[in-house]
């Protein structure tokens, strides 16, 4: 009878599961607006979350090595803010670095380039005289378009009438950017602050959260899920930092590579690379097109062993250091690194990248583990069945 219990709640439990799908895939759209809805409400709790987990890995890492030898009760006390403040400092340091190198030295090439473009168009003029000269079908063209007639009522009447109707959108477009900084701005504050709360009482929220979890999950559930989200941290952590690592070792590459061949811009360069370097593969990219335009501006043979130089060292990035240093550090396979990549990019974008790599390697090691204890209760099973097999065997030999 106990039996018959058991199946009529498993039967009723898939009814409902199958019920609650039905209902998900017929309200999608509805169910996607409220999720949309609820998120932007959360944002800048989401957002201060982020900032919290990153800044605690910096944090970590000044309580345990840099103060670690604080053990009297007014030092510990101490220890929590003195490390927040320096990991916010360490933080702001190498920001006011990146944009004090880099931002500077794009300016100074885009002023470059303005005082070059007119000498450019002196050298340019001859070449096209000489070029029409050659090719008369060019000038046959110009004096075809010379000859067409234009409605310039019909322009002018187009253009008032844009006027009339963009001063509108203009002034609707400038409130809307006008509110979007200022709700950017209310909901960067909120996120530091809310992140900040969370570092100074991170101990405490733990706690809550774990007791809240075992007041109102079975004990196996409450424990596979503490299990899962402290795999989550382990990987979000080991990530963000096997990143930042590659991320220096690649920019330091370039900084030491373009030392020695004399290239301009060396420290900026390798700068830029190992900031874009923290988007996974594709990001350094980005670096390489800004200062291949950058060094093109001095000279174009010199951009083109940069790029070759690039392409050197991309290969040995990607092949060496990135799958070793990213791939070690949370546990995943290279091939599985690139289409956790794909996959985020395609779906969210840079912050999909980011995020999907960790969130792999956490489905992989639970997928693994499953596998594998699947694979040693089948053995068990086949080992125990061979033993009963060789027990009869041995019943029917002595009869």
């Amino acid at each position: 009878m106990g039996f018959h219990k058991e199946k009529i709640k498993q039967i009723r439990n898939l009814m409902l599961l199958a019920a609650l799908l039905i209902l998900g895939i017929i309200y999608s759209g509805s169910i996607f607006l409220g999720v949309g809805f609820l998120v932007d409400i959360f944002r800048p709790f989401i957002y201060g979350g982020a900032v919290a987990f990153i800044l605690n890995i910096l944090m970590k890492s000044i309580e345990e090595k840099l103060l670690g030898r604080w053990k009297g009760k007014g030092a510990k006390k101490l220890k929590r803010p003195v490390s927040m403040v320096l990991s916010l400092v360490a933080i702001v340091l190498v920001l006011a670095i990146v944009f004090g190198m880099v931002l500077p030295q794009i300016a100074l090439t885009v002023s470059e380039i303005g005082r070059k473009i007119p000498a450019f168009m002196e050298n340019m003029l001859p070449k096209i005289e000489q070029l029409a000269k050659d090719e008369p079908m060019i000038v046959d063209w110009l004096t075809q378009l010379e000859s067409m007639e234009i409605n310039w009522d019909g322009i002018v009447k187009n253009i008032v009438s844009f006027l009339k109707n963009g001063a509108g959108n203009m002034l609707n477009s400038t409130f809307n950017v006008a509110g979007s900084i200022i709700s950017g701005v209310v909901n960067g504050v909120i996120a530091f602050v809310f992140s900040l709360y969370i570092l100074s009482q991170k101990e405490r929220l733990a706690n809550q959260g774990k007791r809240i979890i075992s007041a109102y999950l079975p004990e196996n559930i409450g424990e596979k899920l503490l299990e899962i989200c402290s795999l989550l941290y382990k990987n979000f952590s080991s990530f963000i930092t096997g990143q930042c690592l590659e991320a220096v070792i690649l920019g330091s590459m370039f900084v030491v590579s373009m030392s020695l061949a004399r290239m301009p811009y060396a420290l900026m360069v390798g700068v830029l690379i190992a900031v874009t370097a923290l988007i996974p593969i594709v990001g350094a990219f980005i670096g390489c097109a800004v200062g291949a335009f950058l060094i093109l501006m001095n000279n174009p043979l010199q951009a083109l062993w940069f790029v070759i130089l690039f392409l050197v060292l991309q290969q040995i990035e990607g092949n060496l250091i990135y799958p070793k240093v990213v791939g070690n550090s949370v546990g995943l396979p290279s091939i599985w690194v690139l289409m956790a990549v794909s996959i985020g990019g395609s779906l969210f974008g840079v912050s999909g990248m980011l995020m999907f790599i960790p969130l792999m390697s956490t489905c992989y090691a639970l997928l693994r583990e499953s596998v594998n204890k699947r694979n040693a209760l089948r053995m068990e099973a086949q080992a125990q069945e061979k033993k009963k097999e060789k027990q009869v065997e041995k019943q029917a030999v002595k009869k």
